[in-house]
């Protein structure tokens, strides 16, 4: 393992600058369009019997909409607003010292054996917050692992890869479940027309990995990455016990944590709160599930401003005005990768080859003749190969549902069944596709401790969680398959 990883990061830490890289990608892909164009690549959507065709963006009209559409693509990459507000909280937050005096006060005396599982079992229940877990979660995992003498970048990998590669684990439902949820029963109904699909269908399966892939990640963690990262050599922030002023601040910030909570709850929890859905109260698809960002940003920026006044920090509105600048001048090299990650994102939308490429490799499977567990497996591996280079879970599955669930319930599987086996498959390789949106936001955070750090060495402190993530999942269906156990309520493997 030590040997193809030292092949894995050598490899990596050859490849261009991540800027340059995308620019690369960006071309190729102009390329390849018309390539695929001229040789007729297209593919009928099973959604929708669709003929989907290459476009080329070599023509007049690409070439137009490149150069129209630039400035657009940028503004409206999904992941640069929710970074830049989400950062600025956490940026107050950090410069206020509010984060150095709450993790000093919950650090000191704490055993660190229970450091790492802490923040990969964080890191898996983060991704109910969405995206903003892989943003929050990277560098307060690096600021705590230096407080204890760890390797920082080791924090980096262990939250990403918790948040990440255990991308679909969880103990509640959240959004991405009511998501998936809605394309499957569609799928479904091509078979089933009365067929409804239930949110939960896959809670147990996924609760009990949360606890399984926490024990995994903590190993891979333990048993692999800390030893091929080191001891840090860097400035590690020390261990020295709060004053009285600091005490009292964090009160202060402790009290307006709980009012702005209290506030949040005011607005969710009533029948008729106003972030719930107004037609029908749920929470799951609700105002509250699309205010998440601001919600998180509030949660870093309120007490953090208590605890900065009350500890002399931010003396005025000036002062705040100048964290929240300092936060987004450290997020310039980010904003250079979002727009070449936009651009590239926009072309490979555009040009129909990720969709194409879905269809057939569905079709593939299809055409084998799997059944039973080889099946599953090829869902997971077909799934996995296409995460690399189309990342939105929803994009894919909207895709590959059509295909792969009426294709298991002829079988006699259900639904739920065949969406798990997705689910998986879209989850393990999430760290280490640098086409993942998020993948230059932790490559910039590491960066802050190692100037010199590749890509090659990221993605091989990333890779060994998916390859264990990969075969512990794979495992666990695999018993959950012969024991015919329940995957959610109401949810069984067969119809």
């Amino acid at each position: 393992m030590d040997g193809f990883l030292n092949f894995v990061e050598r490899a990596g830490n050859r490849l261009p600058d991540p800027a340059t890289l995308f620019f690369l990608l960006c071309l190729i892909i102009i390329l390849l369009s018309h390539l695929a164009a001229v040789a007729g690549w297209q593919a009928v959507n099973p959604a929708t019997n669709e003929v989907v065709k290459a476009v080329s963006l070599m023509t007049r009209d690409g070439v137009v909409k490149i150069m129209t559409q630039m400035v657009n693509n940028f503004a409206s990459f999904p992941p640069l607003g929710l970074v830049l507000v989400v950062m600025m909280g956490v940026g107050v937050a950090e410069y206020s010292g509010l984060m150095s005096a709450l993790l000093r006060r919950l650090l000191i005396g704490a055993p660190t054996s229970v450091i790492v599982p802490a923040v990969v079992f964080t890191g898996i229940l983060g991704n109910a917050a969405g995206d903003s877990a892989l943003i929050v979660m990277p560098p307060l995992a690096a600021m705590i692992f230096a407080s204890v003498g760890k390797h920082p970048l080791v924090g980096i990998a262990a939250a990403y890869a918790g948040v990440a590669a255990g991308f679909s684990a969880n103990l509640f439902v959240n959004m991405l479940d009511v998501l998936l949820a809605g394309f499957t029963e569609k799928a479904a109904q091509i078979i089933d027309p009365k067929y409804v699909a239930n949110p939960a269908m896959n809670y147990y399966f996924l609760a009990v990995s949360t606890i399984i892939l926490t024990f995994v990640g903590t190993y891979v963690t333990v048993k692999i990455v800390e030893p091929r990262m080191g001891v840090y050599r860097g400035n590690a922030e020390k261990f020295e016990p709060l004053n009285e002023t600091e005490k009292r601040a964090l009160r202060v910030a402790g009290l307006v944590a709980l009012a702005y909570v209290a506030v949040i709850a005011l607005m969710t929890l009533p029948p008729n709160a106003i972030l719930r859905n107004p037609e029908n109260g749920s929470l799951i698809i609700s105002p509250f599930m699309n205010s998440l960002v601001p919600i998180m940003t509030g949660l870093f920026m309120f007490p953090a401003i208590g605890y900065g006044i009350a500890a002399g920090t931010i003396k005025s509105d000036k002062d705040l005005a100048s964290m929240m600048a300092k936060a987004m001048s450290t997020m310039g090299s980010y904003i250079v990768l979002a727009f070449l990650a936009a651009q590239f994102m926009a072309f490979f939308n555009w040009s129909n080859i990720g969709t194409i490429l879905a269809i057939k490799g569905a079709q593939l499977l299809k055409d084998i003749g799997f059944t039973g567990l080889p099946l599953l497996i090829g869902i997971i591996i077909i799934s996995t190969s296409i995460n690399l280079l189309v990342a939105s879970a929803s994009a894919k599955w909207a895709v590959l549902g059509p295909v792969f669930v009426p294709m298991l319930m002829l079988l006699g599987y259900s639904p739920a069944l065949t969406q798990l086996a997705y689910r998986i498959g879209d989850s393990i390789t999430n760290p280490i596709t640098p086409l993942l949106a998020y993948f230059p936001i932790v490559l910039s955070h590491a960066k802050k401790y190692d100037e010199k750090l590749g890509m090659g060495t990221l993605i091989s402190c990333l890779l060994p969680y998916s390859i264990y993530f990969a075969i512990v999942w794979i495992l666990q269906l695999a018993v959950w398959y012969l024991l015919d156990l329940p995957l959610g309520p109401g949810s069984t493997i067969r119809l």
